[in-house]
């Protein structure tokens, strides 16, 4: 009986984690960046006075921070074996890349920009109008402000099944 139970509320979270949304999130004016799957995990990039980079994970109400950019001890000793068919592999991990790469959907694309050239600024003017008209807001200042925001999504299924359709 509670066996049963157990199995169906591990097969709901499992269907649950499968469809759940994955979001990418950049702002480059709020300084914020982050890899979310809802409800569950939260990847955060942050600033730090110290180590300039630290990266913050969140696992339900558990927080660690890990610090990438902090020197490590390694064995300089280790030997590292050439593989062969180098460029095969390279384009089988480019094309699944670029096929995973096209399941990802962008929720939110706004990009602020001065380029400090005022006649670039213009020339680029109509370019940026007839992508605003077809894809995200994209905006040309004269102010010196330059803003992005990134909002990607995609859901884990659809990764899966990109992997198992090739």
């Amino acid at each position: 009986m509670y066996l049963g139970i157990f199995l169906v509320l591990f097969l709901l979270l499992v269907l649950y984690l499968l469809v759940a949304p994955i979001v990418i999130y950049l702002d480059t004016t709020a300084n914020t960046y982050y890899l979310k799957l809802t409800h569950f995990f939260k990847i955060s990039l942050e600033s730090d006075k110290v180590a300039v980079l630290k990266i913050r994970m969140q696992l339900f109400f558990f927080k660690f921070y890990f610090y990438p950019l902090r020197l490590k001890s390694s064995n300089k000793n280790k030997k590292t074996k050439k593989s062969t068919g180098l460029r095969q592999k390279r384009r089988a991990g480019l094309k699944k890349g670029y096929k995973i790469l096209k399941t990802f959907k962008v929720k939110k694309l706004l990009v602020n920009i001065d380029t400090g050239d005022c006649i670039l600024n213009a020339k680029l003017y109509p370019v940026f109008a007839v992508l605003n008209y077809n894809f995200g807001s994209f905006n040309i200042n004269f102010a010196g402000k330059n803003q992005m925001v990134l909002r990607i999504q995609n859901r884990p299924f659809n990764i899966i099944k990109t992997f198992i359709n090739n």
